[in-house]
């Protein structure tokens, strides 16, 4: 039987400062992305903030890890420049404390096996508020209809006038002729549509990664956990890409021309920069501005993932190929991202055997008996 490792009383700031070091040690190896690590060291840092840095880490109770998410949840949400913007106050939302109570509760796991506290206090703290509210139809499946539309809108440079729409933000400016993205947007919402990558893989992905033979061109996407997947682009996804290459993506190269970074990267900003999550967000928001407004709703990028789960499933595919797709190690996680599908319960009413049964109108005389009903019905005698 092992012992179990013997207690070291270190401090707050020191735990938290070796345990950010192995985390960046996994996303160096691809265990964790580095969307992951950052929330980590942010929300470590937080953690340090309100325990104190000089506290001993096994000094601390379930009642304190109480009152640092009670701090936490309180405290404005440092997003906003003004927090009185927030659309449900100027606190964290429950969905935001529960992941920093997740990022606390994986330290104190570490803690607990190194040996720096004697036992995690997670245990008798209280459980994880429930996450209540409407439905969030910013992450819900388009309809194929809306998807098409979004397509279409994407292939079609903005115009001047765009800004002037109603759906337009007060402060998005009118497209400069620098600033024609259009060939490298109409590409990223394709690939969000069509292979319904995460939104981090997309920011991720290099040159190298994509292999162009002229019959196939394969991307290789980094995924969760250092999980790579390989999948194929259709016909004009390839061309769409190689439009990219071979037009723009030399012009925004030439502003940062001696970025390493850069030069791997697939995806550029207008600056030659490496695009990250928050860019593609904005340009998704900006192509559904300039959708036809009776298909325009509010959507993320994770909805454009949900959609291609469900339109893939009302084509008949197997979840086991669109779990591969979309890189989920569990069906059962595929299940979640599977919305109904538009139409799809008034066609099963439609297709119902009875449904044709129910007679027109409503008739004086019941039905004629059957030869078995009069051989079963008693005789009055």
């Amino acid at each position: 039987m092992v012992a179990p490792p013997r207690l070291n009383r270190v401090t707050v700031a020191e735990a938290v400062a070796t345990y950010l070091s192995s985390v960046s040690a996994e996303t160096l190896r691809g265990v964790l992305s580095p969307t992951t690590q950052r929330n980590y060291e942010r929300d470590l840092r937080e953690f340090s903030s309100l325990a104190g840095p000089d506290t001993v880490l096994d000094d601390i109770t379930g009642a304190d890890v109480d009152d640092f998410l009670l701090r936490y949840q309180v405290t404005p949400d440092g997003r906003y420049a003004d927090p009185r913007t927030k659309p449900d106050g100027p606190g964290r939302s429950a969905a935001t404390v529960n992941r920093f109570r997740q990022s606390i509760s994986r330290f104190f796991t570490h803690a607990a096996r190194d040996g720096w506290v004697q036992a995690d206090p997670m245990q008798w703290a209280a459980p994880p508020a429930r996450l209540r509210g409407g439905l969030r139809v910013a992450r819900t499946a388009l309809s194929a209809t809306a998807a098409q539309a979004l397509l279409v809108t994407a292939s079609t440079k903005p115009r001047a006038t765009d800004s002037l729409s109603p759906a337009a933000s007060p402060s998005t400016p009118t497209p400069r002729p620098d600033h024609d993205l259009a060939l490298r947007d109409r590409f990223i919402i394709a690939l969000l549509l069509i292979l319904g990558p995460r939104v981090s893989e997309v920011a991720r992905a290099d040159v190298d990664d994509f292999v162009r033979e002229p019959d196939q061109t394969r991307w290789r996407i980094k995924g969760k956990g250092g999980a790579v997947r390989t999948v194929s682009l259709s016909e004009p996804l390839s061309r769409a890409l190689d439009e990219y290459l071979a037009t723009l993506r030399p012009s925004l190269l030439a502003r940062r021309p001696g970025d390493p970074d850069a030069a791997r990267a697939l995806l550029l900003t207008w600056r030659g920069r490496r695009i990250d999550a928050q860019a593609i967000r904005a340009l998704l928001n900006r192509c559904i501005a300039r959708m036809p407004e009776e298909y325009r709703r509010a959507a993320t990028p994770h909805a454009l993932r949900h959609t291609t789960a469900t339109l893939l499933v009302a084509q008949g595919w197997d979840v086991k190929v669109i779990a591969e797709l979309l890189g989920h190690a569990s069906i059962a996680t595929t299940g979640v991202y599977l919305d109904r599908i538009e139409g799809e319960l008034a066609a099963a009413i439609r297709s119902h055997p009875l449904s044709t049964g129910l007679p027109a109108e409503m008739g004086s005389e019941p039905p004629a008996e059957t030869d078995k009903e009069k051989e079963t019905t008693p005789s009055a005698g």
